[in-house]
C-alpha cells in the first residue's frame, strides 16, 4: 500500500513546482522530501521525478499518480474535518469555492448568517469559475461551490456536475442576463433585441459566458465580433461605458459592481442558474450545511429585497 506521507510530498512538489518550495510548504528538510521521493519511487517501480536544469519535473508517471493523490488526500483531509465535527473535537471548518459576483454578493452576506449563528465556525472563501470550483470539490479541496449555468426560453439548467456520484444541489437563484451599453447613448436606442447589434463590436466574459454569448448571438442571426475577453466584469463594465463595445451580464456581476457609465436591459428568454453543490450522502456534516442555509437564506434576501430589481 502506498504511503500517505509520501503521497502528500509527490503532491507538493507537483503543486509547488519544486523539491525546495515543496519543503518550505510542508516544513520539511529539503533532504527529507527527497528521500520521500525516493521511497515513492522504490515503492510504485516507476520513475516519478526527472531532472530539468536547476530543478526537477514531474515524469508522465508522476503526474498521474499526482493527480490521484491529490483527489485521495482531500478525501481523506475531508473525512477527518467531517469526524472531528462530529465528535465534538472542535465547531467546524468549511471550505467554499465560489465565482467572483457570487463572492461580492451572496457569499458574504452568507458568511455574516453564518457567523451570527454559529461563530465558532472558520469558513475559507476561494474565488474560482465553475469548471475549477467543481475540480476542487471534486478533489476534496473544498466542501461546497457556487457554480452556475445559462439556460434559455422556459428551459430547466441541470445543475453542473451532476453527472457525479454522490453530487447533491440546491438552486439559489434564477437571474435574467442583460444587454449592457453605453449611458451615453440615445434615451431608447437599448433595445433588448441582439440582431441591432450585430454590426457592434462586443466585450465577452469568462468561457461559459462567451459560449453562451455565441450562442445567443448565432440564434439572432450573426457571429459577434470580440473585441476583448475578461472575465472581470468590472472591466467588462468600464469598457463598455467607454464606447469600445457592448456586453452581456448576469444580474449578479451588475449588484456586485455598477458602473454609471452603463445602460442594462433585460434580454427576453435569457436566465441563469446558480446553484450550491456539495458531496456526500446524509447526515451532512454540520459546518457543511449550515453554509448552505446561509447561502440560500442570502440569495432569498437578496430577491426580497427593495434593490432586488436592477435598474436600466
Amino acid at each position: 500500500m502506498l504511503d500517505v506521507t509520501r503521497l502528500r510530498v509527490l503532491v507538493a512538489v507537483a503543486r509547488h513546482g519544486s523539491v525546495t518550495a515543496a519543503a518550505r510548504a510542508l516544513n520539511y528538510a529539503q533532504p527529507s522530501v527527497s528521500h520521500h521521493l525516493a521511497r515513492l519511487e522504490a515503492e510504485t517501480g516507476a520513475k516519478l521525478i526527472q531532472r530539468a536544469g536547476r530543478g526537477v519535473r514531474l515524469t508522465e508517471a508522476g503526474r498521474l499518480l499526482a493527480d490521484r493523490a491529490a483527489e485521495v488526500l482531500g478525501r481523506l483531509d475531508a473525512a477527518e474535518a467531517e469526524l472531528a465535527a462530529h465528535a465534538g473535537l472542535r465547531t467546524g471548518r468549511v471550505r467554499l469555492a465560489a465565482f467572483g459576483s457570487a463572492l461580492g454578493t451572496i457569499v458574504p452576506s452568507a458568511a455574516a448568517i453564518l457567523r451570527e449563528g454559529h461563530p465558532g465556525v472558520d469558513i475559507r472563501l476561494i474565488d474560482a469559475e465553475p469548471p475549477e470550483a467543481l475540480r476542487m470539490l471534486r478533489t476534496g479541496y473544498v466542501d461546497a461551490a457556487v457554480v452556475f449555468r445559462y439556460c434559455q426560453g422556459g428551459d430547466a439548467a441541470a445543475p453542473p456536475g451532476t453527472g457525479d456520484a454522490g453530487s447533491r444541489d440546491r438552486l439559489l437563484l434564477d437571474e435574467p442576463v442583460h444587454l449592457i451599453t453605453p449611458a451615453r447613448d440615445p434615451p431608447g436606442s437599448c433595445e433588448p433585441d441582439l440582431a441591432r447589434y450585430a454590426g457592434c463590436r462586443w466585450i465577452a466574459g469568462c468561457e461559459r459566458c462567451r459560449g453562451y454569448l455565441l450562442t445567443r448571438c448565432s440564434l439572432a442571426g450573426f457571429t459577434p465580433a470580440i473585441a476583448c475577453t475578461t472575465d472581470d466584469y468590472v472591466a467588462v463594465q468600464a469598457l463598455v461605458a467607454a464606447g469600445l463595445g457592448v456586453a452581456t451580464l448576469p444580474g449578479l456581476a451588475l449588484r456586485a459592481a455598477r458602473h454609471p457609465g452603463i445602460r442594462a436591459v433585460e434580454l427576453p428568454g435569457t436566465r441563469r442558474h446558480v446553484f450550491a453543490i456539495w458531496y456526500g450522502d446524509p447526515p451532512d456534516p454540520p459546518a457543511t450545511i449550515r453554509l448552505i442555509d446561509a447561502l440560500t437564506a442570502a440569495a432569498r434576501a437578496l430577491t426580497a429585497g427593495p434593490s432586488a430589481r436592477v435598474m436600466p
